[in-house]
């Protein structure tokens, strides 16, 4: 006969008393970063079609060499570090390429943390591509659901002629900015540089979901041409963002408005549409963890726990209302939303409602994960 031996206890203490034990709890996700602005234009050297990632501004002559005549990427990389930008990519393009914006945004595909995108040299194209192209950028950034497009309004446009130009252009995942502004050397540039380090300033300081607007826009010394104030209230009217200068405070951002249609009265603040976003990177980042776990109850409490976590701080930060969290936002994920029949599929579907500062009223997505991908809708 062999003798069957006793199960060791887990824990060896030798005294009765008090021990320590360590116990490691669950890791957090990652935060993903925010106010990181891919910056595509026209550069007198350098590697094409790459996303070079720069801290500083003055990295990028060092790489792309003095700015060629009528090129607007260095300014805008100059102006995005100024306003408060703290990393941002630069990638060259060749403007006799005809489908130079195509390359030069697949060249963002691998970037995890680029959430911002800029084409300061939209104007190497024919004047007849400019909207286009334009277009082509927003669907871009719909296509990613992580990037959100600062436009600038058409070279030489007028007032009138940007309230034109942002008919033609329909998409939540995207802002519109007139006029272009004079630097101190007399230099005429378009502001998105500019803007997108503001959002970056306004990250940083009050969270993705505050409303990147009344931010002045520092090395910025007057606006060509100057909205008149009548101009002001038609462009905030149409949703585009107006640039204003206000004595003794400088020139400032004065709008935070979408391109959303009119039929997507939810997504016309550009707070709430990046709020959407940066959670939507933030679970692309956290689900595959979650890929081939049982989908039983204790999956689902799981993501309830770091969903809740997430949204709690967020609320902490100011970009979710309400006096107490029960009231910004609510997470569900449970037999509700698990049925057998999306169990069997392989799915898990997790409903997040949300109460963002700007509207106050809940903005309802579903999130669905499959196979280690998620969809956010």
């Amino acid at each position: 006969m062999s003798a069957v031996p006793f199960p060791a206890p887990a824990v060896m203490r030798p005294l009765p008393g008090i021990s320590r034990e360590l116990v490691l709890p669950e890791q957090r996700p990652a935060e993903p970063p925010t106010g990181v602005c891919a910056l595509l234009g026209v550069a007198g050297r350098g590697p094409l079609y790459t996303a070079v990632p720069l801290r500083r501004a003055d990295e990028f002559a060092a790489v792309f060499g003095p700015a060629p005549e009528g090129s607007h990427l260095a300014a805008a990389v100059e102006g995005f570090f100024s306003c408060g930008g703290a990393s941002c990519y630069a990638i060259r393009v060749e403007p006799a390429d005809p489908d130079w914006l195509t390359r030069g945004l697949a060249a963002l595909a691998p970037l995890a943390d680029a959430d911002l995108v800029a084409v300061p040299d939209l104007a190497a194209a024919t004047p007849g591509r400019w909207l286009e192209l334009q277009k082509e950028l927003l669907d871009d950034c719909e296509r990613s659901g992580a990037r959100f497009a600062v436009l600038d309004s058409l070279p030489g446009a007028s007032a009138a002629d940007v309230r034109a130009q942002r008919d033609g252009l329909q998409s939540r995942f995207g802002a519109l900015y007139f006029p272009w502004v004079r630097l101190a050397g007399g230099q005429v540039v378009p502001p998105s540089g500019h803007v997108a380090g503001a959002y970056a300033a306004s990250d940083a300081a009050r969270g993705v979901g505050a409303a990147p607007a009344n931010l002045e826009l520092a090395g910025v010394f007057d606006l060509v041409p100057a909205p008149t104030p009548a101009e002001l209230a038609d462009l905030s009217a149409a949703a585009v963002n107006p640039l204003r200068s206000l004595p003794g405070r400088g020139i400032r951002v004065w709008g935070a408005r979408t391109l959303a249609g009119p039929d997507q009265p939810e997504w016309t603040a550009i707070g709430v549409c990046r709020l959407f976003l940066s959670l939507a990177r933030w679970l692309a980042a956290t689900a595959p963890a979650l890929a081939f776990e049982p989908n039983d109850l204790t999956l689902w409490i799981r993501i309830r726990r770091q969903l809740t976590e997430r949204l709690w701080r967020l609320w902490r930060e100011g970009s979710l209302a309400g006096a107490a969290p029960d009231s910004a936002f609510y997470v569900r994920c449970d037999a509700g939303t698990n049925p057998p029949e999306v169990r069997d599929a392989g799915l898990v579907v997790t409903e997040i409602g949300l109460a963002p500062s700007v509207p106050a009223e809940f903005v309802v997505v579903r999130l669905v994960q499959q196979d280690g991908r998620t969809t956010f809708a």
